[in-house]
């Protein structure tokens, strides 16, 4: 089998398939050297944050990828934009100047700034503080920022996640609503809005009681993450693709640690996505003939899914790469295998109903893989907003023992094909699977459970829901029994769940909707939950969210906006 699609490999693509030069990672990647002059670098930066700074759901794709040594350059980001480094350390690259987004809504309004990313490389800032003001889909990982961080311009900011990232000031969070902050290390963190949780940092803020004086969450040590993989040039200048080495119980950074932990895997063994010139099937072969996959940044229209059915796998997108189904098939298939990585991948939903986009795992998958886990990165599924979309449910996870970092699953609010009946989709997140942990998960906007989750001893820290905007009445969104679709649903059959720091919001902006419990989950004392929130952002006159948790907390509404729940069950 192997010989054959090795030899349908070589029939597709030519030799040219193995070829691992720069010029391989296609027009839409900018590969910047030292040697350039202030002004080039500053040029070629600018020129793509022009034509992304409002290109909210345009197709462009683009990663400006920085060689190792030191830069004069002042960075925006903008949208389906990811800077990164090439060194092996953060501190390989260093860029003297600024970082920042900046806000295309009125009233330096950022709760749209999405789809952006920066990691692996160090910034020495010229002006008193970086500034990354950003919502959803927007990771910050592995940098080294010396000076302060501001995660807002003044407007509000919506959401975000920040990793293995140093910072040597203070981190000024402002209007951000929510954030999740993973194995960082700074100086000092101030201010907070809704929901702000910390897990596995150095100088957490202080908690005294969780409410909306003190909306912080502190985790002490992340229970168990490997870093997510990155592309890097070596000292020859060879490039390759490193995955840091699993870690219990850890705190702060992994990558000032001499001898990284992890491998390092020649960009040989991987094949070299470009949008325009692969398919399912070439992409298919590479994966059959024991590839990993590099996509670089493009949208990629498929015919049938990506198969991977290799153990250790690794799918790295750059870019914000994209996957777009166009006949009814998902966008990616998993075998009941171990160690699989997806890494930064941006999923859109077809106008032809696919039954799911992403799955790990087959329905019935059974074994055990904590030996060995796979992990989600960056994993964002949209449903609308660049044109009508339809699918069943957006994510399935079937496997168990798989680990999620950061996604965000939305069914779209606006933009193109957004409305209830043109951009449909049930549920944003299954989990089947056993012993799944997720680090980070945004779920929005789905017509039925946002999250079901039916796998035991599953473990979530940090969750930010929105209801459905759209919905047309109570009596048209709700299952037999209730009013209304859980945000959040552990099925009555589990015996133990563990869920932390969950912000869940309503806007029932088409219909003065009600829904009994924004959370349902069995009555068992394995069962458990902290600090959840329910928000009523705004809506209709006598629209409302009766209770956070099976019966538990008063009713969120126009009156009343806020509710919180230290503990289920109660205490």
């Amino acid at each position: 089998m192997r010989l054959k699609s090795l030899h349908l490999l070589n029939l597709l693509l030519g030799a040219a398939a193995f070829a691992s030069t720069e010029s391989d990672l296609g027009p839409n990647v900018i590969i910047l050297d030292p040697s350039m002059s202030p002004a080039v670098v500053q040029e070629k930066s600018e020129a793509i944050y022009k034509q992304q700074f409002r290109n909210q759901f345009g197709s462009e794709r683009h990663a400006i990828l920085f060689k190792p040594g030191t830069y004069q350059a002042e960075i925006k980001v903008g949208f389906y934009t990811h800077f990164a480094g090439l060194g092996k350390s953060p501190e390989d690259v260093i860029v003297n100047g600024g970082l920042r987004t900046e806000a295309f809504e009125p009233n330096t309004n950022v709760t749209q700034n999405f789809w952006r990313s920066c990691e692996n490389f160090t910034v020495k800032p010229a002006a008193k503080s970086i500034v990354w003001a950003v919502s959803q889909a927007a990771p910050m990982r592995r940098m080294h920022l010396m000076g302060d961080m501001r995660l807002f311009i003044g407007g509000w900011a919506s959401g975000g996640f920040l990793a293995d990232t140093k910072i040597d000031g203070k981190v000024v969070s402002g209007s951000q609503q929510q954030w999740l902050s993973r194995n960082c290390n700074w100086a000092a963190w101030q201010g907070g809005v809704w929901n702000m949780v910390f897990v596995g940092v150095t100088n957490p803020p202080a908690v005294e009681v969780w409410d909306k004086h003190s909306p912080h969450t502190v985790i002490a040590k992340t229970p168990l993450i490997a870093e997510k993989p990155f592309l890097f040039i070596d000292k020859a200048g060879n490039y390759s693709v490193f995955a840091p080495a699993p870690k219990k119980e850890s705190v702060g950074v992994g990558w000032q640690t001499p001898n990284e932990a992890g491998q390092s895997i020649p960009i040989a063994n991987f094949y070299i996505a470009r949008e325009g010139k692969d398919t399912a099937a070439t992409m298919n072969a590479a994966l059959a003939a024991g590839k990993h996959l590099l996509l670089t940044p493009g949208v990629y229209h498929l015919d049938e899914s990506l198969k991977i059915s290799r153990p250790n796998t690794i799918v790295l997108g750059l870019g914000f790469a994209s996957l777009r189904p166009e006949k009814g098939n998902p966008a990616i298939d998993v075998d009941d295998v171990d160690g699989v990585k997806l890494v930064g991948i941006l999923v859109d939903a077809g106008a032809k109903e696919s039954p799911y986009l992403l799955q790990i795992g087959p329905p019935g998958s059974a074994k055990s893989h904590a030996a060995n886990p796979s992990y989600l990165y960056d994993i964002f599924c949209r449903i609308g907003g660049a044109g009508v979309a339809n699918v069943v449910s957006a994510m399935i996870i079937n496997s168990n023992d798989v680990i999620g970092d950061h996604a965000w699953i939305w069914r779209a609010d606006h933009g193109e094909g957004s409305g209830w009946t043109s951009s449909m989709s049930k549920n944003g997140l299954i989990v089947n699977g056993a012993n799944v942990t997720y680090y980070g998960l945004f779920v929005e906007h789905f017509q039925e459970y946002q999250t079901l989750w039916n796998g035991e001893n599953g473990r979530l820290v940090f969750y930010q829901s929105e209801l459905p905007y759209d919905i047309p009445s109570t009596e048209a969104w709700s299952p037999k029994g209730a009013r209304g679709w859980a945000a959040y649903k552990v099925n009555d059959s589990v015996k133990t769940h563990s869920a932390t720091a969950m912000g869940i919001y309503s806007f029932f902006r088409a219909a003065a909707a009600t829904l009994d419990n924004a959370i349902e989950a069995p009555k068992s004392p394995g069962v458990t939950f902290k600090n959840v929130m329910n928000f009523w952002l705004t809506g209709q006159d006598g629209s409302s969210v009766e209770h956070v948790i099976n019966g538990v907390g008063e009713a969120s509404n126009k009156a009343h906006r806020e509710v919180r729940v230290f503990d289920y069950p109660p205490k």
